[in-house]
């Protein structure tokens, strides 16, 4: 387990291959829960070729705003995201990032983005995001469809719950502040080796 303010890497990694690196910075490490904050001005860095083009964010060398809190837990395939608004720092919504189940490593945690996310609102309605973008993975060489079907299964499922009203997330994390001794984390030039 990581210590609450502890700087790590959090990579995306297909198939062996790391993709996207993030610095961030560990808030609670626990057998159940894995919360990490990448605060404004965090270092993000790309692989050159993501799938024949660059990464869709590979204009970006920094996280902006207001920082976001990523809630996972041990063995699911996906994360909440915490994103904040305005001046007053408000919640602008949570995000569900479906991503395969974060692996630790000596530096941080690996995991792959799995492109389809569901948005939900303050109001606890939601919708799906990025959708449209899956079968074109497939004809990347990505994914095949098998597994786009097992992406678009496991958002069902959530969606599912979504529509039940449960929630395992505690809205208390709407009105986390981070600590502020904790300094923007760097992110090593050799992110990306194995």
């Amino acid at each position: 387990m990581r210590s609450p303010g502890e700087a790590i890497v959090r990579r995306d990694v297909w198939r062996g291959e790391p993709k996207v690196g993030w610095a961030g910075i560990v808030v609670e490490d626990t057998s159940e829960l894995l919360a990490l904050y990448m605060p404004e001005g965090s270092p993000l860095a790309f692989d050159d070729d993501f799938f024949g083009a660059p990464h869709p964010w590979s204009r970006k060398d920094r996280w902006e705003g207001h920082g976001v809190l990523q809630l996972q837990r041990p063995g699911v395939l996906h994360a909440v995201w915490v994103f904040w608004q305005g001046p007053e720092r408000e919640l602008g919504a949570w995000y569900v990032n479906l991503q395969e189940p974060f692996r630790r490593t000596e530096r941080g945690f690996d995991t792959q983005d799995l492109e389809l996310d569901i948005v939900v609102g303050r109001d606890g309605s939601w919708r799906y995001k990025d959708d449209e973008k899956l079968e074109a993975w497939v004809e990347r060489g990505r994914w095949t469809a098998a597994e786009v079907a097992a992406i678009r299964s496991e958002g069902a499922t959530i969606a599912a719950e979504l529509d039940a009203g449960r929630r395992w997330w505690s809205d208390d994390w709407a009105a986390w502040e981070p600590d502020l001794a904790w300094e923007t984390p760097g992110l090593p030039a050799d992110w990306a080796d194995p």
